[in-house]
């Protein structure tokens, strides 16, 4: 590898120092990775040096061979032929779409005289104008038929719509007078007769008035409402006065189409608020992605997508990666994208958004108030569509598959990691010390078998050496080992920590005469250390194996937090309420009942406590007043001396 580097270094140095796009290739010539640079020299340099720190860098490097480049006048133009490259060779280091399926658009094909409205999932032409994408076809289908209620236009399925256009792509000398030719030798189509087509088939319609419909359906489609139903109103109550009821009653209804659809749309910030809303949920091997299209303070519209995260493309790049190749293929770009982080290009995305609406774009990181709300619920959306799509493709299947055999690779296992077990320590200074023991059975959570342990040791502060040598000894004792309800030997014994934790459990197992695979994950950079090798083992960042062990220390470290902080809560409880007059074992049995924890206590009113059968009214007081003056001093925190 250091051969084969050192020669593309010295390759490396022979590119210009222009704005352009690489391409790293493998040995068989496959493209690995697309990139752009300001500085294309500078930018590659960092790759064959590996100064990148991205942890996918190494990775494909050690694949890399050769390389092409290709230069370009700005780093905009780069942009938009990094975005073609990818999305012409799909290169597995990059950011790309898990499923690869295609999104209903609704498309105004903006390049004929008479535009024509379309549902359609087709790869985008040059010259049609495309909103969306939609949920699913349904909910693009009936958009276009609220539209055509409120503001007539041809669809292109139409064969009336079909004909005028073949004769004008033939004689497009007969623009100007192509009303005049159609009213003398057209026919109107059945839409024309229904009201949802505008006539210019039998020349109804002239196209400059054909435009101003045009418009009007692609403000309605951009979901901006506000300036159409106010013309609306005008159109009903000039009507009205001027006795053309007929009249008055198309509009009408027209008016009443939009204000359905502003009524199905929650006004969740103010009236002039255009944006995009982008919650984006990561997991260690995919990613889940929710757009809420915000138009005039109200969500128009939200759609999901599945991110294939490859291996440790950081937040940055994710980010950039999704906006590039969602905005790429829709035309309904908002004046500010709301982002949970920035891409790793801004400015150059920035002036390409701008570029591609006609108006300046800027991409924002709500940190408070509403739209950092809304981005948190998009978030969670996001979570939940991931979650869908899983249960629905059997990729969990699939990835703790693939987990397991990675495992028993990396760790020298006799076979794959079925049953495994995960120890942890939670304490505050040695008080309330517990252990926490979780399973995972075939790569999934096992919460029957999950077991918890009170450490006996007197300690004055924290030891988790001791306190975990206590609790392997109690799990692995022998007469625990033939415990059914604690289940089989495991395949895998992991400890939330380093080699300290990993000494603790080989010495209590040599004791306890047991050999179990075991290793300790670190915190820090997530190292497993293995008692066979002073190096520890470094799984893949993005690799499936790393995000088991690392759910299974989580959920090793929530399960003992959640045991420590009861323990603790049930002791102070205790404690407060022994030290109030007037509250015996009898009253006190009582009010824990009533309050079973001590959230629910410190929340009750006077009146609450007072209503416990048997705390007479000047003891439930003095309970209510010791409190708040516990409270009082929490608040204030240790006094100094």
């Amino acid at each position: 590898m250091a051969t084969r580097l050192e020669e593309l270094a010295e390759q490396v140095e022979q590119v210009p120092t222009e704005p352009g796009c690489y391409l790293w290739k493998g040995a068989d010539g496959e493209i690995l990775y697309v990139g752009k640079a300001k500085n294309l020299r500078a930018r590659m340099r960092q790759y064959v040096h590996l100064e990148d720190e991205r942890a996918k860098i190494p990775l494909l490097m050690a694949e890399a061979a050769s390389f092409d480049y290709i230069t370009v006048g700005s780093e905009h133009e780069a942009l938009l032929l990094e975005m073609n490259l990818i999305q012409r060779h799909h290169p597995r280091y990059n950011v790309s779409y898990m499923d690869d399926k295609s999104y209903p658009f609704i498309a105004v094909t903006a390049g004929d005289v008479f535009p024509a409205i379309k549902y359609t999932r087709e790869r985008h032409r040059k010259g049609t104008r495309y909103f969306g994408p939609y949920t699913d076809a349904r909910s693009a289908r009936e958009a276009i038929d609220v539209v055509r209620k409120v503001c007539p236009l041809c669809v292109a399925t139409c064969a009336e719509w079909k004909r005028l256009k073949r004769r004008l792509d033939s004689h497009p000398e007969d623009a100007d007078v192509i009303e005049l030719a159609m009213a003398a030798a057209g026919r109107p189509c059945f839409d024309y007769h229904v009201g949802r087509g505008p006539g210019p088939c039998a020349g109804m319609i002239g196209p400059e008035e054909y435009a101003e419909n045009v418009a009007t359906v692609e403000r309605l489609l951009s979901g901006h409402r506000a300036r159409l139903l106010a013309a609306l109103e005008d159109e009903v109550e000039e009507a009205a006065e001027s006795l053309d009821f007929e009249r008055a009653a198309r509009y009408k209804r027209r008016l009443d189409a939009v204000a359905g659809l502003e009524d199905r749309q929650q006004v969740i910030l103010g009236d002039s608020v255009d944006a995009d809303v982008i919650g984006i949920f990561r997991e260690e091997t995919i990613c889940g992605v929710c757009v809420f299209a915000v138009r005039e303070g109200r969500v128009v519209r939200s759609v999901e997508f599945v991110l294939d995260k490859g291996l440790d493309i950081g937040e940055a790049e994710l980010c950039g990666g999704f906006l590039k190749r969602y905005y790429a293929e829709t035309s309904d770009i908002p004046r500010t994208v709301e982002v949970p982080y920035l891409p790793e290009d801004p400015e150059a995305i920035c002036e390409w958004l701008s570029d591609r609406s006609g108006r300046k774009v800027v991409l924002h990181v709500p940190e408070r108030g509403a739209r950092r709300r809304l981005l948190d619920t998009a978030v969670a959306n996001a979570r939940h569509y991931l979650v869908r799509h899983e249960v629905k493709t059997g990729y969990e299947d699939r990835r703790t598959n693939q987990a397991l055999m990675e495992l028993e690779s990396a760790l020298a296992l006799s076979g794959p990691p079925l049953r495994m077990e995960c120890f942890d320590i939670s304490t505050i200074h040695g008080k309330h010390t517990v252990a926490s023991m979780v399973v995972f059975t075939n790569g999934k959570p096992d919460k029957s078998q999950y077991r918890r342990f009170k450490i006996r040791a007197p300690l004055t502060e924290a030891n988790d050496f001791l306190s975990m040598s206590e609790a392997l000894a109690r799990r692995y004792s022998p007469e625990r080992m033939a415990d059914e309800r604690f289940g089989k030997r495991p395949d895998l014994l992991v400890l939330d920590g380093g080699k300290p934790q990993l000494t603790a459990a080989l010495n209590q197992l040599a004791d306890l005469g047991l050999d179990i695979p075991v290793a300790g994950l670190a915190k820090s950079d997530e190292e497993l250390f293995v008692p066979w090798d002073d190096t520890p083992v470094v799984l893949p960042n993005g690799s499936a194996s790393l995000y088991l062990v690392k759910r299974l220390r989580d959920e090793a470290h929530r399960f003992a937090i959640t045991y420590h902080r009861e323990l603790r809560e049930k002791a102070m409880k205790a404690s407060i309420l022994d030290e109030i007059a007037g509250v015996g074992p009898k009253r006190k049995r009582a009010i824990r009942r009533a309050f079973p924890s001590m959230a629910k206590l410190r929340a009750a009113t006077l009146d609450e406590i007072a209503a416990v059968p048997g705390v007479p009214d000047e003891v439930a007081r003095e309970v209510y007043e010791t409190l708040r003056a516990w409270e009082q001093e929490l608040a204030a925190g240790p006094q100094g001396t």
